[in-house]
């Protein structure tokens, strides 16, 4: 068995990403905003991310730049959006008389080359109701789909895998 050696400068870059996101976390999900919090998230945060710091640098992420950040900030916007309108299609099936579904499994294929890439976009697709990721295999993955729309692998991708993959193309490249 290989051992992977890191360089410090990676495993220090992998440490302060993990302590600014999980601080960033952190102020979003507290309710009071005074010292005594500050501190004692930044703590937490300060330990969580000094043991943690190996496994981000063993996931072989993509370094982080501000190009990066913005566009998982517009991802997680439009991944809210796309769950959103997939809850009502569901509920609207639900409650329809004659509830209206055709379920199948239809293949997609992905442009995305890294596996951390491919995992977030069969996560997402698994998230929005309705579609569910059954397997990856190499540049293509099995979904199950409530109301196929498409067989065809093309047109099957563009509906379902397109609006998520142009953000992840650029968060994991």
């Amino acid at each position: 068995m290989q051992r992977i050696v890191y360089r410090t400068s990676e495993k220090v870059k992998g440490f302060a990403w993990l302590l600014m996101i999980s601080f960033a976390l952190w102020l979003a999900l507290s309710s009071k905003l005074d010292l005594q919090d500050l501190l004692i998230g930044g703590v937490v945060c300060l330990i969580v991310s000094f043991f943690s710091a190996h496994t981000y640098t063993k996931l072989r992420l993509p370094p982080l730049n501000v190009k990066r950040v913005l566009f998982s900030l517009v991802y997680v916007i439009v991944l809210f959006w796309e769950i959103i309108k997939a809850n009502f299609d569901v509920a609207y099936r639900v409650i329809h008389p004659r509830m209206p579904i055709k379920p199948g499994i239809v293949v997609i294929k992905t442009s995305l080359k890294s596996d951390i890439g491919k995992l977030v976009l069969a996560n997402s697709i698994t998230l929005t109701p309705g579609t569910f990721t059954l397997d990856i295999i190499g540049d293509k993955l099995l979904i199950h789909w409530i109301n196929v729309k498409a067989e065809d692998i093309d047109e099957a991708t563009n509906i379902i895998g397109r609006r998520f993959e142009k953000y992840l193309r650029v968060i994991f490249t």
